[in-house]
């Protein structure tokens, strides 16, 4: 229905702003801070109600993918900490940066992250996807300790030792039995 709000699972916690996610599937989850109103989440999803709904077409042709075993997170876990430390020596060291340090997590949601600290984080769910996939997520995470947002000056800094980021970046939202 035009105009309808979608259904969507209202998550709240102790974050600071309101964000829509979708799962593999077409699920829609709203977070938002504990202050926040029903109202005022309403309306967040009614503003962006278009942009929701394109995502939701887009993951619901997204498979959820197989559970691992607990020999396959270890496996995963183990290259992550053989490759992950030289990709993040050689990308830092071309952008004249420094790591402040580098942690492996169990993270579903996102391949990496990097704090305000200095500090990367690679989930071990990345070693499922290719060697390119791979090295664009270090590349990334490494300029953020450049540029702390996805500003075009980041996306900038990408390209310019990456010239083929998209393509990489698109192997990521393929999958891992795909990529």
């Amino acid at each position: 229905m035009k105009g309808s709000l979608p259904d969507y699972t209202l998550i709240r916690s102790s974050r600071h702003s309101i964000a829509a996610q979708i799962k593999p599937g077409g699920q829609i989850i709203v977070r938002a801070p504990r202050a926040v109103s029903d109202l005022q989440v309403r309306r967040f999803v009614e503003k962006h109600r278009e942009k929701i709904l394109q995502h939701v077409q887009t993951m619901a042709l997204v498979p959820s993918f197989k559970a691992l075993s607990a020999e396959e997170v270890g496996q995963l876990y183990a290259r992550a900490l053989a490759i992950l430390p030289e990709k993040v020596a050689h990308f830092t060291q071309i952008l004249g940066q420094k790591a402040e340090g580098i942690t492996i997590t169990h993270a579903k949601q996102r391949f990496g992250s990097c704090s305000s600290k200095g500090r990367l984080c690679f989930s071990y769910l990345l070693m499922r996807y290719p060697e390119a996939a791979i090295d664009y997520v270090v590349l990334h995470e490494a300029a953020h300790l450049i540029h702390h947002n996805h500003s075009p000056a980041f996306y900038q800094t990408i390209a310019r030792h990456m010239p083929d980021f998209r393509v990489r970046e698109a192997l990521l939202k393929q999958g891992p039995e795909k990529a």
